[in-house]
């Protein structure tokens, strides 16, 4: 019953004594759902905020939880929460750092102050220094972390935003050299990983090595470090060469390598090389062009997300290669001038039409322009945007049926009848999803939704939703705790799905 128990807790036709007995409950524990609401009391909300971190943080960022009144001895998840967000009074840390169940947490802080964290690097162990490595910004504090023989700390060094050039060019150059790795610690070496690994407890990767001198932990550091857009280029380049893909691969996402190094990565047979260097905008013109030309649809699908490809690039990178994109919108496209957004509106390519028409901005001409496409695929995109008219809206789907169906079952403008009128005849489940969620949507256009999987959550939600069929998802385990939140149910209903007093 806990998950009913889930979404019962956030239905805001539930009662108040209904509010707190869920608050009391402990097991399970419903924390995450109740802070979302806004009707508890200042006593709840002093409850919650001990269940967790995450609780804590959600009602602190809500204005909920404030300095005032909260003592760190005695509520240390909402005196974390405030640290977390440097609203925490001078003092507090070094008051939280004396329980060291709460070190994790205390180190996960990029707010931490330096003594506290210094503290930390002298006593905790790797777990805990992983987590300050990856969020503490003082640099001789990230030195020490970086020098660390762990390789996994030093890892999370060269993930942290605040690490400075210095010692991300130690960490690419294995200075000091790492003394030890998770493989020379468990096995004689040389070994590799077997594939076939017989040890039910091992959880080294696929493909760890170390021949002595611990290449597989280096690699790590190395890939994590070249993707940290503060490591200096002229160290980065160091690896121009290097026999792993992955390095290169990372290499070729930086923006600041200089046009010969872009021309040599340009070379490499691979397309996981190729495809981070295609979206690169810092390539230049030339090598776009050139990269749209290569027969990989990895290549081509990157070369029509960088930011800087010419439009004449764009229409072309889908000869010979079927490219398909969903619902993502290439950046080239989103930030389109009305004079290039006539262009993409009259190209030749169908699947360029339908991502210009997936922008809610468009000039009304050119949205009426797409709404007129022969392709269904660009007519149900556009279908969508809310400037679109009612007759605009019918005539499109007399003449396209079930293709445009999701497309107007997204339009917040679609009225009732139209969306009614789309589950009356042939439809797909994308139109049935989309509908689910139309606050426009009524009971037997809902009634409708429940023939598909997913949407059956979303209508079991819906407030237009039929009592009976509310009734009837509750007792459903998938449905459950969808219908026990819809706001629809009377509060006798609500009352019998509360558990039993503790």
């Amino acid at each position: 019953m806990h998950r009913v128990w889930e979404g019962l807790a956030g239905n805001p036709a539930l009662p108040a004594e209904a509010v707190e007995r869920l608050v009391r409950l402990t097991e399970p524990d419903l924390s995450l759902e109740l802070v979302q609401r806004t009707d508890l009391t200042d006593r709840q909300v002093e409850v919650l905020a001990e269940r967790g971190i995450a609780a804590a943080g959600h009602l602190v960022e809500t204005g909920r939880v404030t300095p005032d009144g909260v003592d760190p001895r005695r509520r240390p998840f909402a005196a974390l929460a405030l640290l977390r967000v440097g609203r925490a009074p001078a003092g507090w840390a070094e008051l939280l750092a004396e329980q060291r169940e709460l070190w994790p947490e205390l180190a996960s802080s990029a707010r931490l102050p330096t003594g506290v964290a210094r503290r930390l690097l002298a006593e905790a162990d790797a777990h805990v220094l992983i987590e300050l490595a990856e969020a503490q910004p003082a640099p001789d504090v990230l030195a020490a972390l970086a020098a660390h023989p762990s390789e996994h700390v030093r890892e999370a060094v060269a993930r942290n935003p605040a690490a400075p050039p210095g010692i991300l060019a130690d960490l690419l150059a294995d200075r000091p050299p790492l003394p030890g790795c998770d493989v020379c610690r468990r096995h004689p070496v040389p070994w590799t990983h077997p594939p076939d690994c017989p040890d039910p407890d091992c959880r080294l990767p696929g493909g760890a090595a170390c021949d002595g001198s611990h290449q597989y932990a280096r690699h790590s550091i190395v890939q994590a470090a070249l993707a940290h857009p503060a490591a200096p280029a002229a160290d980065a380049l160091r690896h121009l060469h290097d026999a792993s893909a992955f390095l290169r691969a990372r290499l070729a996402e930086r923006t600041d390598l200089g046009p010969d190094a872009y021309r040599r990565l340009a070379t490499d047979p691979l397309p996981m090389v190729l495809a981070p260097l295609a979206e690169n905008p810092a390539i230049g013109e030339r090598l776009i062009r050139q990269l749209a030309t290569v027969p990989s649809e990895m290549v081509r699908r990157a070369v029509v997300c960088n930011p800087a490809v010419p439009l004449d690039v764009l229409d072309r990178a889908w000869e010979g290669v079927a490219l398909k994109f969903g619902t993502t919108l290439p950046p080239r496209i989103a930030a389109a001038d009305p004079a290039e957004t006539e262009r993409l509106a009259a190209c030749a390519t169908p699947e360029l039409r339908r991502l210009l028409a997936l922008r809610h901005d468009l000039p009304p001409h050119v949205r009426d322009r797409l709404a007129e496409d022969p392709d269904a695929r660009v007519v149900n995109a556009v279908a969508a945007h809310p400037g679109l008219e009612e007759r605009q809206l019918t005539a499109l789907h007399r003449r396209h049926g079930r293709l445009v169906g999701p497309g107007i079952a997204a339009n917040p403008d679609t009225p009732t009848a139209l969306l009614r009128a789309l589950v009356s005849g042939e439809h797909n489940v994308a139109t049935l999803r989309a509908l689910a969620r139309h606050p426009a949507a009524d009971g037997p256009a809902l009634t409708a939704c429940l023939r598909d999987r997913r949407a059956r959550k979303d209508a079991a939600a819906h407030p237009a939703l039929p009592l009976d069929r509310i009734r009837e998802l509750l007792a459903d385990p998938e449905t459950a705790p969808h219908a026990a939140a819809n706001p629809s149910l009377p509060v006798a209903d609500l009352l019998r799905l509360l558990p039993p007093e503790q």
